[in-house]
């Protein structure tokens, strides 16, 4: 039986609990500890020429990049990641789009070459000046200028390890992270993206053994998906980015059994059912929320999972805030009062990344999101943040009376266009009542058609749980009150 131990919640001993916000300040061996690799992993670290990773700000792209590299180097392969800095000045000319694709390819034969050959040591100018050349075929000039300088270099074992698994599979792994840092969602922004995604492309059919691994905001990948017909032929390499409710707990579980040293499984974990998973969270937290309403006597793992957005960030954020607040008090778990008194906290930061991460896309968006508050008549409702589908249409039509809704792409913003875009963003969910009472919440990564015109699926919409105390400040027992806890 697992034995509990209860923490002192300290700044420190908080963050390496939890985590950091980004996975660029985490350490690699922490990551490596309490990360488990879903089916998205395994999709976007295979053998294939491109991989698109999308998915929402916050839900672990660049973890993932992270985590494969250190593998890949692990296996003595090549694994090359370019940042924006690297990349700052491609594709900005005023040139045409061919121009722009043709500058991108040459731009980044340059960068990735100079980076392996940094890799290896390998300094010759004349090497190294060759990377210039117009039209060089990238793996076989790497090929054969390492081969060149092989025996007149000292390397170290890692580098002679990777240098020799290079020449048996002539295989150069290039990861493209971080690229919305900057993005604007300006048509300039969108044809600069459209030419790399191009770009790499051409270079992975020129250069069998050249692949690339690129994350994507979705809403980047939304504009520049909408707005440029040539993508198409990149939709087959788009992996979509998504966590169920269950891995988002084994994450936490993970986390608090490694950070006490205990034995992980990571099958077992995965493999139990909820309810046998909360006795470990037991060491941090009270087993359950003490709170009213709905919300009474429920098991505290069911209120975490019912307001992360299936986002790893937001379980961070949750905890982090619920974890000082019991530092605060000279707690050693974390109870239901903590988590009170950071709700609107945390609600607040949610809506603020939420306009920050898709302002590109509407540019005022926050007149939508803080639109869609209860008023005084919805407010004595049974739940004033649930809507069928007439009253979803209803309040939207209400707004755009008062506001002129046109999304960056020149889409004019029409009821259903709000409802579909709100739901993309994970603002709304659908939901339904299951046979047991309990609420089925469906977001938009698990099927994108719900918020169709043409076929009614049975769901209701909702105004998701980690939006609501900053919408409803004034009435927090309400929420309490009305807010039913997520299904398993």
């Amino acid at each position: 039986m697992y034995k509990q131990r209860h923490v002192e919640f300290t700044d420190e001993n908080i963050q390496k609990l939890f985590g950091y916000e980004d996975a660029e300040s985490e350490p690699i061996e922490r990551l490596k500890e309490y990360y488990f690799k879903n089916e998205t992993y395994a999709r976007v670290v295979s053998d294939l020429p491109i991989r698109i990773l999308v998915g929402h700000k916050g839900i672990g792209k660049s973890a993932l990049f992270k985590i494969s590299m250190s593998e890949e180097k692990a296996k003595g392969n090549f694994p090359i990641l370019i940042k924006p800095d690297d990349i700052a000045e491609l594709g900005k000319s005023d040139e045409n789009f061919l121009l722009k694709v043709r500058q991108w390819k040459h731009g980044l034969i340059r960068i990735i070459g100079s980076k392996v050959f940094a890799e290896l040591g390998i300094t010759d100018e004349g090497i190294l000046g060759k990377l210039t050349q117009f039209g060089i075929k990238l793996i076989s000039f790497i090929s054969e200028s390492v081969s060149s300088v092989k025996d007149k270099i000292n390397l170290e074992p890692s580098q002679l390890k990777v240098l020799d698994n290079f020449l048996k599979t002539k295989k150069v792994i290039v990861y493209i992270d971080d690229l919305d840092r900057g993005w604007e969602g300006k048509r300039d922004d969108v044809i600069r993206l459209s030419a790399l995604l191009n770009s790499i492309r051409d270079l992975s059919n020129e250069n069998p053994g050249l692949v690339f691994k690129v994350s994507l905001r979705s809403d980047v990948y939304f504009l520049v998906r909408t707005s440029d017909e040539s993508t198409d032929k990149i939709e087959g390499s788009v992996v979509w980015y998504s966590w169920t409710n269950h891995e988002i707990l084994v994450m936490l579980v993970m986390r608090i059994l490694t950070f006490l040293d205990e034995p992980t499984n990571v099958s077992s974990l995965i493999n139990s059912q909820q309810h046998r998973l909360a006795p470990y969270l037991e060491s941090i937290m009270e087993k359950y929320f003490d709170g009213y309403g709905k919300w009474e006597k429920r098991p505290m793992y069911k209120i975490i999972m019912s307001l992360t957005r299936k986002r790893p960030r937001d379980l961070v954020k949750l905890c982090t805030l619920a974890a000082r607040e019991a530092y605060r008090t000279r707690s050693n778990l974390i109870g239901t009062k903590h988590f009170q008194k950071i709700f609107e906290e945390y609600s607040q930061g949610r809506i603020q990344d939420t306009i920050n991460e898709y302002r590109s896309e509407l540019s005022n968006i926050e007149n939508l999101i803080f639109g869609m508050k209860p008023n005084k008549k919805e407010k004595v409702l049974a739940d004033s943040f649930v809507f069928t589908g007439t009253q979803l249409q209803s309040k939207h039509n209400n707004i755009i009376q008062q506001n002129r809704f046109v999304f960056s792409n020149g889409r004019l913003g029409t009821a259903k266009e709000l409802e579909h875009f709100l739901f993309k963003i994970n603002f709304l969910t659908a939901r339904k009542i299951l046979d047991n009472g309990e609420i089925d919440r469906k977001y938009f990564e698990e099927n994108r058609y719900l918020s169709s015109p043409y076929t009614n699926f049975g769901y209701d919409w909702e105004i998701h749980p980690a939006y609501r105390w900053a919408l409803q400040p004034d009435s927090l027992e309400g929420i309490f009150n009305k807010l039913s806890p997520s299904a398993d």
